[in-house]
């Protein structure tokens, strides 16, 4: 990888939204990349125990879904958890693994959101915006917006809007399964995030790089995931 920034956390809930302010006018919503062959997979656990967060991050070839590269990393917490600045706990557990890479990706998938999120600036927003990365969101559950629930089949799909505002898409990533909310983060558009989405879905919930990134993290059974 390139050299990283450095992540400077907030002293403060307002210090934090300030930066999410300056941030968002930052990410962009077109396409704005070449060829993508390596699609980085994230998830961020923690370690309660220790007061660590935890980083997992898959690398995988778009056109297998195998994993060629796994790294992770356990940082200090130093933000509190608050709905809405969940970035400022775990970006920096993400950038000190993506630091360890020797493979280079051309796209971030993330486990949580891109710009569903109430400022526009969720953690695949955030981490992109910084690393100037194309990037996606693909959570779990929704943090804003309205939906009409998709169909039951698998790659059904509904607009997730945000007023007049389209800001993700929710997506039955499985037959009769809870549905995902894929957004954009940087440097992509809301369509092409879902199609990248939709291209590395198997017979799972989750898309291939986010779903291995959570199993690698499993492996530690200390780790607990955020609500």
């Amino acid at each position: 990888m390139q050299p990283l920034p450095e992540f400077i956390v907030p002293e403060s809930v307002a210090q934090a939204c300030a930066i999410q302010d300056t941030l968002r006018p930052k990410v962009k919503l077109q396409n704005d990349f070449a060829t993508i062959d390596l699609i980085a997979g994230i998830d961020v656990g923690y370690d309660p125990a220790r007061g660590l967060a935890h980083a997992s991050v898959v690398i995988i070839p778009i056109g297998t879904l195998k994993v060629i590269e796994q790294v992770q990393s356990w940082i200090p917490v130093d933000f509190p958890y608050i709905p809405g600045l969940l970035s400022f706990r775990e970006i920096p557990a993400i950038l000190a693994a993506l630091a360890q890479l020797s493979h280079i990706p051309q796209l971030l998938m993330v486990d949580g959101q891109g710009i569903a999120h109430p400022r526009r600036l969720g953690i695949a927003a955030h981490l992109g915006a910084i690393l100037d990365m194309p990037s996606i969101g693909v959570a779990k559950s929704r943090l804003t917006g309205r939906f009409d629930m998709p169909g039951p089949r698998k790659g059904d799909t509904s607009p997730l809007m945000s007023g007049s505002e389209r800001v993700g898409t929710v997506l039955r990533s499985r037959d009769e399964v809870n549905p995902l909310f894929i957004s954009p983060g940087h440097r992509i558009d809301v369509e092409t995030a879902l199609a990248f989405t939709l291209q590395c879905l198997t017979r799972y919930r989750l898309p291939e790089p986010t779903r291995l990134a959570d199993k690698l993290s499993k492996c530690h059974p200390d780790i607990t995931k955020p609500a």
